[in-house]
């Protein structure tokens, strides 16, 4: 590899020093992403098939999935934000854990007065959005469950068959894997060689996930439990064990493909300009026909437009662009969560002296509330006999980002078995009072304000799925009944376990995640997004991701998110759009 600068007339420092102010945004953009002269050409000389706005999951398999089946298609992805993490921060040393969350979170709205003066035990604000190049890829939970049918209350049939047509695929795009898959087949010896360098997923990962699955009857509102699905089998091929997808890495890979192939005559190059952030679509006759961005302004010319930067992001730039599009922003859905951290002896299971030094379950497990509301529990348990030394290993494959124990949590229960529970139930998206609205605000990027309120549906969701994970633990998952349950009580470094139930504003989240609803996807001629994905009135914007959901579920929604971005790119291509230029054209 050669050491020479981008510069050859500064070569090795002669005939002077060369650029002494390197940045690493700098290195990525002359070896990744659009240089400003290479955005310079990209703006005013080129035309392309799609325009994808984001760098997260939709874009990346809407890329993906189109140029499998035409390479030479002309596809430029403009990501808002600068390059951060290389890949999912649990991937990386443990110290990029203090990544998460504070500054790596931007919330690009006004969150309403009656939102962010609730209670504690209500809602009151919406997790935000990860302003870099991935997006919340880098920095997700990985959870990826298939819903059922009657888990897509009011989803057009259409948009239900397509998902269902792509999940394997969307599966096999993300590395997806069931927990009880992890270390299947694996003998007794080759297991005590992986406990050497992480946690198992063996003896406690059957057992407990048989045992719920045979006292599932015992919750009263349960519905259906399964090993968690994972997003983390690509260490199988490259030889690290569980590593959590993201898209920074593969897409660099698809562009890396795909300027080999440019440079044979076989395909076009995959252009990502990062540190772009698109203000405004502009409209004439129907049609999207330029992008007002913090870098100038973009022709779409014949191109596709594909918003895939989330949910409320997009829903905010429709507010703005298309003022009269249909339901933008009147409706929306998440998820509100329960958290609750237990632990029952590990002498009361039949299978606890078989236990290596570090083990691991994740289980997934559904339920609904008597009017139909949707909740699920994503459980994930921790059997750490020497939780000091593990520190780093339980931190580093811990299957929920967010939801694990803490070492205080562990050091108190070397000799116990810890579930800790991330519960997840949909927020109603017929409320009327939930909306995401313009402000009046000068930014476009911002200018809307966030309304969440919990109505009594909400409240009775609530209820049944924490009286659903208090039962989950003491009637089923305990061999020696509720009496043997503790629960931990405060905060998790210097809170105490005690035998009584969590009170509510100890174990209800006040942040939403998973928001959606917000630009739904409908077959009638008011459907803010038609069935073909396409936004109301504008013959070339297609709408991917969460915002889509007619209602929100409670599922994990990013897989079910990428399988109709597949759909989108495979609709798109079936009809002759992006056919992009062939050899010599």
């Amino acid at each position: 590899m050669s050491a020479v600068s981008s510069s050859q007339n500064f070569a090795h420092g002669f005939p002077t020093p060369g650029p002494q102010g390197p940045t690493p945004q700098k290195v990525m953009d002359h070896v990744f992403f659009l240089s400003e002269g290479a955005w310079k050409t990209a703006r005013e000389e080129q035309q392309f098939d799609h325009i994808v706005i984001g760098s997260g999951f939709c874009a990346h398999a809407f890329a993906e999935r189109t140029l499998s089946r035409n390479p030479h298609a002309r596809i430029l992805i403009i990501e808002r934000g600068p390059f951060f993490l290389p890949q999912h921060f649990q991937n990386l040393p443990l110290p990029y854990r203090q990544t998460l969350g504070g500054l790596s979170e931007t919330f690009p709205w006004t969150l309403a007065a009656a939102t962010a003066n609730q209670p504690a035990g209500k809602i009151s604000w919406q997790h935000g959005m990860v302003p870099f190049y991935g997006g919340r890829s880098i920095m997700w939970s990985a959870w990826c469950p298939r819903p059922e049918e009657n888990e897509m209350r009011g989803w057009p049939r259409p948009v239900m068959d397509a998902a269902r047509a792509h999940f394997k695929s969307a599966e096999d795009l993300l590395n997806v894997i069931a927990a009880d898959h992890i270390d299947a087949g694996q003998s007794p010896d080759a297991l005590a060689l992986i406990s050497q360098t992480r946690p198992v997923y063996g003896i406690m990962q059957k057992a407990l996930q048989q045992r719920l699955a045979d006292g599932l009857h015992k919750i009263d509102s349960a519905t259906r439990t399964m090993p968690a699905p994972l997003a983390a089998a690509a260490g199988a091929s490259s030889g690290v064990d569980f590593a959590k997808f993201s898209t920074p890495a593969v897409l660099l890979e698809l562009a890396d493909r795909q300027a080999a192939l440019a440079a044979q005559g076989n395909g076009a190059p995959l252009q990502i300009v990062t540190d772009c952030t698109v203000g405004r679509i502009l409209a004439q006759d129907g049609r999207a026909t330029a992008l007002e961005t913090t870098r100038g302004v973009v022709n779409v010319g014949q191109a596709n437009l594909v918003l895939a930067m989330g949910t409320l992001p997009p829903t905010t730039l429709v507010l703005n662009s298309f003022p009269d599009t249909p339901g933008a922003g009147e409706t929306f859905s998440a998820h509100f969560i329960t958290s609750v951290v237990a632990r029952v002896p590990r002498k009361d299971f039949d299978f606890g002296e078989k236990l290596g030094d570090l083990e691991l379950a994740a289980i997934y497990l559904a339920g609904k509330s008597p009017a139909g509301m949707q909740y699920h529990v994503q459980l994930s348990v921790l059997s750490d006999r020497h939780p000091d030394e593990n520190a780093q290993k339980s931190e580093r494959y811990a299957p929920d980002v967010v939801a694990t124990a803490s070492l205080a949590q562990l050091r108190s229960s070397e000799e116990y078995l810890v579930f800790v529970c991330a519960v997840l139930g949909e927020l109603d998206e017929a409320n009327p009072e939930n909306h995401l609205l313009p402000s009046g605000g000068a930014d476009p990027t911002c200018n809307v304000t966030l309304q969440v309120l919990a109505n009594g549906t909400d409240d009775a969701t609530w209820d049944t799925m924490d009286e659903g994970t208090f039962q989950m633990l003491e009637r089923v998952l305990s061999p020696g009944g509720a009496g043997r349950v503790e629960y931990w009580h405060g905060d998790p470094d210097t809170g105490s376990w005690g035998a009584e139930r969590p009170s509510i504003p100890e174990r209800r989240v006040p942040g939403l995640v998973h928001e959606s609803s917000s630009l739904p996807i409908g077959e009638g001629a008011d459907a803010t997004v038609g069935v073909d994905y396409r936004l109301n009135g504008v013959g070339n914007v297609f709408v991917t991701g969460g915002g889509l959901w007619p209602t929100g579920g409670s599922w994990n929604p990013t897989m079910t998110m990428v399988a109709l971005a597949q759909d989108l790119a495979d609709n798109l291509t079936e009809d002759g759009f992006g056919s992009g230029a062939g050899p010599g054209d």
